[in-house]
């Protein structure tokens, strides 16, 4: 009878056990600071016995308080952390639910700060197949992003381009492509604060992931968030140029257990003047017998003023939702509207003969308004996997409208400067875009050193454009149908990739290849014309270093790409800047194909010497070309038979103080361009340099007062058959925190010499011109940005973007 009593106690005493074991309770409390205030959006973790392993996490609401539940009975330790506050843990063992009441987290000392201040200069990291340049809590990353790109060692930027020395570089945002056209790209990085930017790659030998049309490449990538709560900041910025600038903006980040939201809205209105001089001389051929012999029989010379009105609206959305811990589905936008576009350009040139006898003179005013919107969104998942793998689908819509009305009245006068007669003309222009991508990316670690990432993406690219010319004769509008076209572009893109990266003992080895199917095909409506192009490439990239000795490395690296023509180049309309000067599109251009090879080494931790050698086949420019009988300059784009590219970088990066850095570099290549253009061969070739030295020195004893000064020297150079002369780009940014850091007020002087400005000529065959271009560049500009919510807190904004829209171009 005891020995059953015994067994029947016995299975209660087992069942009551498992019931306890299996009771899930939970543990609350509320975090105060030293003055009993709660402590909002403070960390809250729950580990393991360990202390180690994570088992749960939340965070306080807005009166401190927080509660996890559904936590079996056992012993945990509890971690509580708040930025600015020191760490509170403790080890709780759990018998039912737990109620901490308030736990006060005291403020880190004021000594530690002296102890922990983050550097405040810029660092640049320099790897085999790119630069890092690291601007996180700098001066620089108080004002706009397109300013951290000016200063960023060997980009320049000039007026309506972002180049790498002389190559055109393609923009990402966080390995993304930015999805704008080239003068929206300038916008976009002019307005946007550079405060959320970490760092900026210029990547000169992209892997296989990106696409095949990135020869090089300038990453952006912005600030990640680890940390849950609000942030947000209000700017606004006065430019004076020429004219006043007006640029204006809020950003607000949001972050919690679920979501992660980062807005961004900016307002920029601006009126931007430019002052051209040109001379075109316009040759005959005098001796039939000798075909490349020409003498000048008149010489045009031009002044023009041109004054661009703008109002740009830009929004930023990027939306994360993580479903568990192995899927986030997230949404990202962005979106340029443009209600106000007002272009008037007076144009005033005068006719003498070659002893530069008066000959005639006309006056050309041209007056443009526009209307665009540009609008993006990608929705993207990913999965994660348990060996650290990871899965993305990226789906992506673009819609770009473009619609332009332009007038342009001419006078034209006699030798004796009398009035001889007067044209006017209307033109109506239309251009609407759609882009559909999609993309599957598997990214696998194959083991602690290695890693391979595979891929396959899907673009398809819809254009229609149309034009109307309306020339007024008697006061009345009349169709002009020689200058009156419809054109339709399709392209499709099949692209599959492979990269392939490991190390082993003191090498590192990266190999890839994608491969890509393009089908084009452009129809001209009016004329019937239709030109269809459908090709197939592969295009490889490898990269290969070795550490010879504890400060010395050396690395190779080899890359092939493509620069598709954009689809505005494909276009063939003609755009009237006045009578005789003419912008238009060459549907026959073909794509370009560049291969790009670098050696270096890096030594002794501040040097670096570099050689490299880039063979472009069919590079695609844009021309002037005068056509000597009609007195017509048409500026289009071309493919020029072959250009050669190689030489030799030096760079030297140092701290002379704590607070002081300099980096200098200089690099000498030499450029050759070759061109048939039937009535003979054309090639030219030139030596040049280019030259930057970068100061960042941070002042006063909290380092609150930053200073950068930046020279970049482009001597004498080749670009597009045309001889360029000398340039300094300098520039001045001054940044001083103030209420309590908060607050951040800046000072940027642009082109401190006033030696900007360019100068080009061109002379071959029977072509003779030259061109000065004063560019409203040499500006002041003032800031003020404040910083709300939780300001300790760093955001993970960045730009969702597709290849193929950097191909958007505006109608010139």
């Amino acid at each position: 009878m005891i020995t059953n009593l015994r067994y029947f106690l016995s299975v209660i005493l087992f069942m009551l056990s498992l019931v306890a074991f299996a009771q899930e309770v939970s543990v609350s409390g509320q975090v105060v600071d030293l003055n009993n205030e709660p402590i909002a959006l403070s960390n809250v973790v729950l580990l393991a016995e360990d202390g180690s392993t994570f088992l749960k996490g939340t965070s306080t609401d807005d009166v401190g308080y927080f509660k996890v539940n559904d936590i079996p009975l056992a012993t945990y330790f509890l971690k509580i952390s708040f930025i600015g506050f020191q760490e509170f843990s403790q080890k709780i063992i759990l018998r039912g639910h737990l109620d901490l009441k308030k736990i006060q987290l005291n403020e880190i000392p004021e000594s530690l700060d002296e102890v922990t201040v983050i550097a405040k200069k810029p660092t640049i990291t320099r790897k085999p197949d790119r630069l890092i340049f690291n601007v996180e809590n700098t001066a620089l990353s108080e004002g706009s992003t397109l300013g951290v790109l000016k200063n960023t060692p060997g980009i320049i930027v000039s007026e309506g381009s972002i180049n790498i020395k002389s190559s055109p570089a393609t923009v990402f945002i966080n390995n993304r492509k930015v999805q704008l056209t080239n003068e929206e790209l300038i916008t976009l990085l002019e307005s946007a604060p550079a405060n959320s930017i970490k760092s900026v790659e210029v990547i000169t030998n992209p892997p296989a992931s990106y696409d095949a049309d990135s020869g090089s490449v300038i990453n952006i990538i912005m600030s990640k968030n680890l940390v849950t709560g609000y942030r947000g900041s209000m700017f606004v910025n006065y430019t004076q140029g020429v004219f006043p600038r007006y640029n204006a903006g809020t950003s607000h980040y949001f972050k919690n257990n679920k979501v992660n939201l980062n807005l961004n809205y900016s307002f920029t209105k601006k009126k931007i003047n430019r002052d051209q001089d040109d001379t075109v001389n316009f040759l005959e051929n005098l001796d039939p017998l000798q075909e490349d012999v020409y003498e000048i029989y008149e010489i045009w010379e031009s002044n023009t003023n041109r004054n661009t009105w703008s109002e740009t609206h830009n929004l930023n959305l990027s939306f994360d939702y993580y479903l568990d811990d192995k899927n986030t589905l997230s949404l990202t936008s962005t979106g340029l509207y443009t209600p106000y576009f007002k272009y008037k350009l007076k144009n005033n040139t005068t006719i003498n003969d070659e002893n530069s006898v008066f000959q005639g003179s006309y006056t050309s005013d041209n007056i443009s308004r526009d209307n665009k919107y540009n609008i993006g969104t990608d929705l993207i998942f990913k999965h994660d996997f348990e060996n650290n793998a990871n899965l993305t689908f990226n789906a992506h819509y673009t819609i770009y409208d473009y619609e332009r009305h332009q007038n342009v009245f001419t006078n034209n006068f006699d030798a004796n400067n009398d009035f001889q007669n007067n044209s006017e003309f209307n033109t109506i222009a239309n251009q609407k875009t759609n882009i559909i991508t999609g993309k599957i990316d598997y990214s696998l670690p194959t083991n602690e050193t290695s890693s391979l990432d595979l891929g396959v993406k899907y673009s398809n690219i819809n254009t229609d454009s149309d034009i109307v010319r309306l020339d007024v004769i008697g006061g009345s509008e009349v169709i002009n149908t020689d200058n009156t076209d419809a054109f339709m572009y399709d392209e499709k893109v099949f692209a599959a990739f492979g990269n392939y990266s490991t190390s082993w003992d003191k090498w590192d080895l990266s190999l890839g290849l994608r491969v890509e199917q393009s089908n084009i095909e452009g129809k001209s409506i009016s004329v019937g014309e239709t030109n269809t192009q459908d090709y197939f490439g592969w295009f490889p990239n490898a990269s290969l270093s070795h550490q010879v000795l504890e400060d010395v490395i050396i690395y190779g690296n080899y890359k092939r790409s493509i620069t598709r023509p954009s689809y505005t180049s494909l276009n063939p309309f003609s755009f009237f800047l006045n009578e005789n000067t003419i912008v238009l599109g060459n549907p026959n251009l073909v794509p370009t194909y560049r291969d790009h090879f670098v050696v270096g080494t890096n030594f002794l931790e501040h040097f670096t010497v570099e050689g490299y050698y880039m063979n472009y086949d069919g590079d695609i420019v844009e021309l002037l070309r005068q056509n000597n009988q009609t007195n017509i300059v048409e500026i289009t784009p071309t493919n020029l038979d072959k250009k050669v590219e190689y030489g030799f970088d030096f760079l030297f990066n140092y701290d002379i103080t704590s607070t002081w850095n300099v980096y200098a570099v200089t690099s000498f290549y030499n450029s050759t361009e070759e061109a048939n253009f039937g009535e003979g061969f054309v090639k030219f070739n030139q030596w040049s340099n280019y030259s930057a030295l970068q100061n960042n020195i941070a002042m006063l004893e909290d380092q609150s007062l930053n200073v950068n000064l930046t020279f970049q020297w482009v001597g004498k150079n080749l670009i597009q058959l045309q001889n360029a002369e000398d340039r300094l780009f300098s520039e001045l940014s001054i940044t001083k925190s103030v209420l309590n850091k908060k607050g951040v007020i800046s000072l940027t002087v642009e082109d401190l010499f006033n030696l900007q400005n360019q100068e080009t000529s061109l002379e071959y065959l029977n072509q003779s011109s030259n061109s000065f271009v004063n560019i409203d560049n040499r500006y002041i500009k003032l800031g003020f940005r404040y910083k709300f919510g939780n300001t300790k807190l760093s955001t993970n904004e960045r730009t969702t973007s597709e290849e193929e829209r950097q191909r958007l171009n505006d109608m010139q």
